[in-house]
């Protein structure tokens, strides 16, 4: 159609015009929308629009590249927020997954001007500092600031909050239940410290998930608050696994230490419930003294026998094969099974699932495998998780020789009054070795730690004690490992030992 008055040339570039009118409508479109979502260097004020029509929150994470940090930021982000975030420094893997995501800052440094009154919101992890630049502008502007559990509870204030806590096999115990869930396509907001097979991120928070599965930690929240994490969760389901003294740099005594698993019992909302590990003395003590009004449900580590290294657990349909092994793994195992259970899982699919659970990351991982010889590495660095795990392997392959390596490495294993709790930790391997830097110490500001002062701690006469990398990487490398098994513990890196090589050396 021809306007009044209007030209042939006219009329091209009116139907030109709409035509590409009608091009930005299609490229504005939902999926194309949608896809900006995730690219917000390329499309910020696209993504913008997006968050605005659809009320999703603009975030900040000062300290973005910690472990829990940068998958709380991916969960975000794959949820639809727009994520922004800064830190001084960005290790592997955190360094390439957050680059996939267009959230890698593009130069390392904290940057005032990225704290703006738009924010809806900041997360603050434990590495800033309490006069972290970025955090005295946001208190400046008085933007909303939260530390990560905190943020974790604002997500999922509306949903059955379920929280593993304990000193030992949290990681252990959540990594279970939300094999079984996953097993059972049973869909759950999840966190968990370690990255499970299967599972894209170690954080997922949706808006449609009636449950929410949280390890529950015990160790600060942030740089400006001072209360364990799993305070602030505020379970309706909860279980606690062990106690044994740990983070001593935080809590100075047992007798503190303890004070905060009360304090944990007692946050549980009334009428919920506490799974709890009835053979630990600590944890029956401090279940059963409290007054709160919730159900208090006991288990214990169930029959189970070892049988030319295969593990066979008992069930009421007989023994049953399972990947996972010692009396650790099998009381975390216990627990798992009463959380599902409450979260409405059969007895029967419980099991049915746990028979293909293979662990959690770092946790009893077999990294090599020969004729003979067989490796495993394991995130224990704690006296009664080294104990635990080194026992546990022992009993799974007792008539192999099992070299235990264990590298200290925290605040609380250089303290000379902690040092005492390692005695007996590796007495049930046939060789044992200590590993430690000096030049740790010295980072962590503490006093100088002698070989001696090792050695006295562990009470084993043949423990052998490296202090240089090098030497350490030498000995692990040129062992014979002939009918023998090697158990590497801690939560380090051994010095930099060379993983690749340990391995070939085993599968020779």
């Amino acid at each position: 159609m021809i306007l009044k008055g209007e030209s042939y040339e006219l009329r091209g570039m009116r139907i030109a015009g709409t035509c590409i009118l009608s091009m930005i409508y299609f490229l504005l479109s939902a999926n194309f929308l949608e896809m900006s979502l995730h690219f917000p260097r390329i499309f910020p004020k696209i993504n913008s629009y997006i968050c605005a029509k659809r009320a999703y929150m603009k975030i900040h994470f000062i300290a973005i590249g910690g472990s829990a940090m940068h998958n709380l930021a991916l969960a975000l982000e794959h949820k639809g927020y727009l994520i922004t975030g800064s830190d001084d420094v960005i290790f592997e893997p955190s360094k390439s997954r957050l680059a996939d995501k267009c959230l890698l800052p593009e130069n390392f440094g904290w940057f005032p001007e990225k704290i703006t009154d738009d924010l809806d919101a900041v997360i603050l992890g434990m590495h800033a500092k309490p006069d972290n630049p970025e955090l005295l502008k946001a208190q400046q502007l008085g933007v909303t600031i939260y530390s990560y559990p905190e943020f974790l509870y604002e997500q999922s204030k509306n949903k059955t909050r379920v929280v593993i806590g304990g000193s030992h096999g949290k990681t252990s115990i959540t990594s279970m239940i939300l094999h079984v869930l996953d097993y059972h396509d049973r869909s759950v907001d999840y966190m968990v410290g370690a990255q499970l097979e299967g599972f894209d991120r170690m954080v997922h928070l949706t808006e449609e998930n009636d449950f929410i599965v949280l390890e529950g930690d015990e160790y600060l929240s942030s740089p400006i608050d001072r209360r364990p994490k799993f305070h602030l969760y505020r379970p309706n389901i909860a279980l606690l696994s062990g106690i044994a003294w740990d983070h001593i740099n935080v809590f100075p005594t047992f007798e503190n230490y303890v004070e905060q698993f009360k304090i944990f019992v007692d946050s549980i909302v009334k009428g919920g419930s506490i799974t709890y590990n009835v053979e630990d003395t600590d944890v029956k003590k401090v279940v059963e003294a409290s007054e709160n009004a919730i159900r208090k449900l006991p288990y214990t580590t169930p029959d189970y026998e070892v049988v030319n290294g295969q593990t066979l657990l008992e069930t009421p349909e007989g023994p049953m094969p399972i990947e996972v092994f010692g009396k650790h793994n099998l009381s975390n195992l216990a627990g798992a099974k009463w959380i599902c259970q409450n979260m409405g899982l059969d007895e029967d699919d419980f099991y049915e699932a746990i028979a293909t659970f293979k662990g959690a990351s770092k946790r009893l991982e077999k990294i090599a495998e020969g004729i003979s010889s067989v490796a495993y590495k394991d995130f224990a660095h704690s006296p009664s998780k080294v104990a635990a795990t080194t026992a546990a392997v022992k009993e799974q392959y007792p008539n192999k020789r099992l070299l235990a390596c264990l590298e200290l490495h925290t605040y609380s294993s250089f303290n000379p009054e902690f040092l005492k709790e390692y005695k007996g930790a590796l007495d049930t391997a046939d060789e044992a070795i200590v590993f430690y830097l000096p030049e740790s110490v010295a980072i962590k500001k503490l006093d100088a730690v002698s070989p001696q002062q090792i050695a006295t701690a562990f009470q084993r006469d043949d423990l052998r004690i490296f202090t240089d990398a090098i030497a350490f990487g030498e000995f692990v490398l040129t062992q014979n490992y002939n009918d023998t098994v090697l158990l590497l513990m801690s939560s380090g890196n051994y010095g930099g030992l060379d993983l690749e090589k340990v391995k070939a050396k085993i599968s020779d």
